[in-house]
């Protein structure tokens, strides 16, 4: 028997974190010839620049021999060599611009979806421990940051390469240019050092403020329906004010730090140019610089500006990048996001018996924190601290056994473990003690097929997708006739709602089935389930949005599914689960009585003040 068993007294566990894969590397040297071929005309490309500034300065001094010879022949030469460096650096952009353009969306894609691909990976438990935001930023935002971050990082480096070269030019000119040159370029760097190490701390803190403002908005958008129909517009409105102050004020403070440092920063750089300036004038009074020596200075002055930023620059960037890197592959770390896991046993057409041996399981809820992330930074082999916030022991001990193709319920109050019951049933959670068995096989030997294909889960509130009706329906099966996919929706009475609309089963329904009504999305997931005709099928509260019309049509569908699946049904309205062949009455997280419907309303005090407390 494999167990899994946990300390309760246990409040917080500290794990080293496992090395992060697949890593970024990955996804750039599938495309490193064309990254190489970006870099190349990037660096083609500053290279005119450089080439450009030089003949440039030559053209100067032409220009003046010219005037005195009368012969422009040399002159005009260098200005169509200018024209041409021109025409190759404009050829070398637009080259660039097409390929960051094609495989920037396509690392960008490629990352988008390995790490969905990971996220279905993770079991239930992970998605109750975090918030909506904290997968949306890291599969689709953090990529695309990374991306455009190492290709900016390309374009500053090539930039600041471009202005050091310049910069070296102009200091071989004179050792007094030089001296100034090389003074100013220590004090703005020893300012923009200040700023990016400030910046780091500040940047990790606003990152996290976002993910809960990205939260909110996603709830708030999703439900807009019950807050007005509760009339919350103006108690959200509180709450989303607060996040986003809370958001604003850390903002405010990390664009306030940089300004203020940025000011700092262009001040000195903006004087010491001007110095620069007067002291190449002193210079050519006293015979020691050139005309042309000097108009290259300053033609060049903001070389001291691209070096000082742009160095400044690249660790703004390297901080997001390190920041995306590890928000976006730490859905890699079983530690915080844990996975689910399946044996390798593979069984076709699994039988529907059910067996609860000595199940005990605990609702735990953690909070985790990396160490040192307050301000950006993680040690080699950082731990990830798992502080537990709350646990409430829901099983202990639960044994019971279903029958295979019989129809079951769970009934109780809320709270008493009956949903727990269907998602250590399918998986959803593990048990921390004792066997779940399907047929006698432990679920935890079963792979992920034999597993996935045996159980269908209704759930409360379905997800349905925007897509059209038949499209989400063959999700479940995607071979499915016409007829099969009618004769779900049939079963599921659904049929009369879909023949009324004007594009029948191709009608589309909207992100989250938003044109749909309650019952309507109930009775298409329901549809969804009967469609792939697995051997047990689960219905948590399936029709608790249904009118009794609906209702009753519903149960008439699971009762024609009797001996030919096992059922297993949670359901409040106890007049739904009339007919099952074996009722499960649970109180407190332990089954107190089992029966026919009838054997429990006449013997059972509980049981009966709940049925008529439904039907006063």
């Amino acid at each position: 028997m494999r167990a899994k068993t946990q300390s309760n007294a246990q409040k917080t566990e500290s794990v080293v974190q496992k090395t992060q894969k697949p890593s970024l590397w990955k996804y750039l040297k599938k495309y490193n010839g064309w990254i190489a071929l970006y870099i190349f005309l990037t660096l083609v490309a500053c290279v005119c620049d450089i080439f450009l500034t030089l003949f440039l300065a030559n053209l100067i001094d032409e220009i003046s021999v010219s005037v005195v010879s009368s012969d422009f022949s040399r002159p005009l030469y260098l200005l169509l060599i200018i024209i041409g460096i021109c025409v190759v650096q404009r050829i070398c952009w637009y080259c660039t611009n097409i390929v960051y353009f094609k495989y920037s969306n396509r690392i960008m894609a490629d990352l988008n979806l390995d790490l969905a691909k990971q996220a279905f990976k993770l079991n239930s438990k992970t998605y109750n421990d975090h918030d909506t935001g904290t997968f949306v930023q890291r599969i689709v935002e953090d990529p695309a940051q990374i991306v455009d971050n190492l290709a900016t990082v390309v374009d500053v480096i090539t930039s600041v390469i471009t202005a050091v070269v310049m910069l070296i030019y102009i200091i071989t000119l004179n050792p007094w240019i030089a001296i100034a040159m090389v003074g100013i370029i220590i004090i703005a760097g020893i300012v923009e050092y200040l700023r990016v190490k400030i910046r780091r701390k500040n940047r990790w803190i606003v990152r996290k403020k976002n993910d809960k403002v990205h939260s909110l908005t996603t709830e708030i958008v999703r439900s807009e329906k019950d807050i007005k129909s509760l009339g919350l517009e103006t108690k959200l409105s509180k709450v989303s004010n607060d996040y986003y102050e809370d958001y604003r004020n850390h903002r405010f403070k990390l664009d306030m730090v940089d300004t203020s440092f940025w000011s700092l920063r262009n001040f000195i750089i903006n004087v010491g140019t001007f110095c620069v300036l007067i002291l190449g004038l002193y210079l050519m009074d006293k015979g020691l610089l050139t005309l042309t020596a000097f108009l290259i200075v300053y033609s060049n002055r903001d070389s001291l500006w691209h070096v000082v930023y742009g160095i400044g620059n690249l660790g703004n960037i390297f901080v997001n990048i390190k920041v995306c890197h590890r928000r976006m592959f730490s859905l890699f770390d079983e530690n915080e996001f844990v996975t689910e896991h399946f044996g390798t046993r593979h069984i076709d057409n699994l039988a529907g018996e059910i067996e609860f041996k000595n199940v005990s399981f605990t609702f735990r809820e953690y909070e985790y924190k990396t160490e040192n992330d307050e301000d950006g930074k993680k040690k080699k082999n950082a731990k990830v601290v798992k502080n537990l916030v709350s646990e409430n022991k829901i099983f202990d001990n639960l044994s019971f056994k279903i029958e295979p193709n019989t129809t079951v319920a769970f009934v109780g109050k809320s709270g008493s473990g009956k949903s727990t019951i269907l998602n250590l049933m399918s998986k959803m959670y593990e048990a921390d003690s004792g066997q779940v068995l399907i047929n006698g096989v432990d679920i935890t030997t079963l792979d992920k097929s034999t597993l996935r294909s045996t159980i269908s889960l209704v759930n409360q509130f379905p997800y349905i997708f925007d897509m059209t009706i038949k499209e989400n329906l063959i999700l479940a099966k995607e071979d499915a006739t016409d007829e099969e996919v009618w004769d779900a929706i049939k079963k599921a009475n659904l049929d009369e709602f879909v023949s009324s609309l004007p594009k029948g089963m191709d009608t589309k329904v909207g992100e989250s089935g938003i044109k749909l009504s309650g019952g309507q999305k109930q009775r298409l997931a329901i549809a969804r389930a009967l469609l792939r005709n697995s051997n047990i099928i689960i219905f948590d509260e399936s029709t608790s949005s249904l009118d009794n019309f609906a209702q009753n049509a519903i149960k008439e569908s699971i009762d024609g599914l009797k001996g030919k699946s096992t059922v297993v049904i949670v359901a409040h309205r106890l007049s739904t689960i009339k007919d099952a062949d074996e009722i499960f009455f649970l109180d407190e997280g332990k089954i107190i009585d089992t029966g026919t419907f009838d054997e429990l309303f006449n013997r059972n005090e509980k049981f009966k003040t709940m049925f008529l407390a439904e039907n006063i």
